[in-house]
C-alpha cells in the first residue's frame, strides 16, 4: 500500500474549508485555483441502498508485470484490479498529455459511497484531473468519503472498451478489470497509479488500464 502523501498546497486548502476535500492527479499547478465544472450526464432516479456494496479487489504483482505499447507510451502493470462501484462522476479530457490513453476520469464510490442518502448530501464535481466533494455538514468521516471512493484515470486497452467507457454517466454502476500501470512516455514524462485506497493529494488516483468493462 503507498504511504499517505500531502502536499502544502493540501493543507493550505483543507485550512480554507475543512468541509472541501480533493483526492486528485493534478497535472496543472493552476488547476487549484480553477472554477469547478460539474460533470455532465443524466442523473436517474433515485435507488435505494448501497448499489455497489464491496470494495475493489487488488492483487499486487510480485514483480512488475510484462510491458505493454500503446500510443507511443509503456505502461507498466504494477497490479490487477476488479471494480464494481457507482459513478459519481465521468469527466471527458480531450487537450491534456494523458487524454490520448485516458480520455476519461470516473469518480467512484462503494460501500456507503454508493448510497443515495449519503450521496444526496454531497456535492461532487471533476476538473483538470481533479475528484473534489464538500457538504455542509459531512454525512460521513472524511476518512470514510476516502476509502470508499476514488478518482481512477481510465485507460482503454481496445477500441471497444473505449467505445464502452465513453457511454457511462454518473450513476451508472460499472463493473471493470484491469490493470493498475505506471506509464512511462517521451522526455522522461511517467504517470503512475496510487496501489492505495486510502491516499489523498498528489498522486492518490489510479491509472487503469481496462481490460473489460459493463454497466448498469
Amino acid at each position: 500500500m503507498e504511504a499517505t502523501r500531502r502536499s502544502p498546497r493540501d493543507a493550505a486548502a483543507r485550512d480554507l474549508d475543512p468541509l472541501v476535500h480533493r483526492r486528485r492527479r493534478c497535472s496543472h499547478p493552476w488547476a487549484v485555483a480553477a472554477l469547478a465544472i460539474t460533470i455532465a450526464g443524466c442523473g436517474r432516479a433515485a435507488r435505494p441502498g448501497r448499489l455497489a456494496p464491496d470494495p475493489p479487489i487488488q492483487q499486487d504483482l510480485a514483480s512488475e508485470g510484462a510491458p505493454i505499447r500503446l500510443h507511443g507510451c509503456t505502461l507498466v502493470p504494477l497490479a490487477r484490479i476488479r471494480v464494481a462501484a457507482r459513478v459519481l462522476g465521468a469527466q471527458r479530457y480531450r487537450f491534456d498529455r494523458e487524454a490520448a490513453l485516458a480520455p476519461v476520469d470516473l469518480a467512484l464510490g462503494w460501500g456507503p459511497m454508493s448510497d443515495d442518502e449519503v450521496l444526496s448530501d454531497l456535492s461532487i464535481t471533476q476538473m483538470a484531473r481533479y475528484y473534489m466533494w464538500s457538504g455542509h455538514p459531512l454525512p460521513l468521516e472524511p476518512a470514510q468519503i476516502v476509502t470508499n471512493s476514488a478518482n481512477m484515470h481510465m485507460i482503454p486497452a481496445t477500441d471497444a472498451v473505449r467505445g464502452e467507457l465513453l457511454r457511462v454517466r454518473r450513476d451508472d454502476v460499472v463493473r471493470f478489470s484491469g490493470s493498475l500501470v505506471r506509464v512511462e512516455g517521451a522526455g522522461g514524462w511517467t504517470w503512475t497509479s496510487s496501489l492505495s485506497r486510502r491516499d489523498t493529494g498528489g498522486g492518490s488516483c489510479e491509472v487503469v488500464l481496462v481490460d473489460s468493462l459493463s454497466r448498469d
